[in-house]
């Protein structure tokens, strides 16, 4: 680690479960550096180290602490950056729209390792209808545009992950019905950190060829 204030992030050089790390991490203004893995001696080393508690990554190396599970990561860059609420009651809602965000992602995950027209005939069919209207009017709702509170959450930053996929592969205008989505998105979009990370080298390409031969071959040696 060339600073030892910066964190790193350990993960393959895709999107992943890394992205949303990656995202937050930008949408709190946090500069941050990577380690590709490329090798299964890579992965392997980590594990004897004893660096990866359920040796699996994302790992992120951050304030002395090497802290893996997606979950745990999001939520200690959340509490140490202001995206998770003042109060139990506002972390768990936050929790609770940002959970429903992960399903909606989720969706799109096994592209690339699956028949990608199969994996999106799924989204337009079952995902889109389902995730789309509902945070809609969870938005219809909010005075401030954010998904819950008055500022920016992990609750806004999940749904935007959601909505980049959503456009990056239907295209922007399959929020045309759903205005409070499309404002939402514009204002995430354009918020000077995130539209620093989006335009920079740090965000990544959807899965290609490359991406899913390089993780078959450091997980399971294919």
């Amino acid at each position: 680690m060339s600073d030892s204030s910066e964190p790193v992030l350990y993960y393959f050089n895709g999107r992943g479960r890394g992205e949303i790390i990656r995202l937050l991490l930008s949408s709190a203004g946090v500069k941050f550096s990577e380690v590709f893995l490329e090798e299964p001696e890579q992965l392997e080393k980590l594990r004897r180290a004893g660096d990866l508690v359920f040796n699996q990554v994302p790992m992120l190396d951050i304030d002395g602490c090497k802290l893996v599970q997606g979950g745990a990561i999001l939520r200690y860059i959340a509490r140490k950056y202001g995206f998770y609420g003042k109060t139990n009651e506002e972390s768990t809602m936050i929790d609770l729209y940002f959970e429903g965000s992960r399903d909606f992602q989720n969706a799109f995950m096994p592209i690339g390792f699956s028949e990608k027209d199969v994996v999106l005939k799924s989204v337009k069919e079952n995902t889109l209808p389902r995730y789309l209207p509902i945070y809609e009017k969870v938005l219809s709702c909010s005075n401030s545009g954010f998904v819950f509170g008055s500022s920016m959450s992990l609750a806004d930053v999940g749904l935007l992950e959601a909505l980049l996929s959503t456009v990056d592969y239907f295209q922007k205008d399959v929020l045309k019905d759903y205005p409070h989505l499309q404002k939402f998105y514009n204002m995430m979009t354009t918020t000077p950190d995130i539209a620093a990370f989006l335009s920079g080298s740090q965000r990544k390409c959807p899965n290609d060829e490359n991406y899913v031969k390089t993780v078959s071959r450091v997980l399971w040696n294919k």
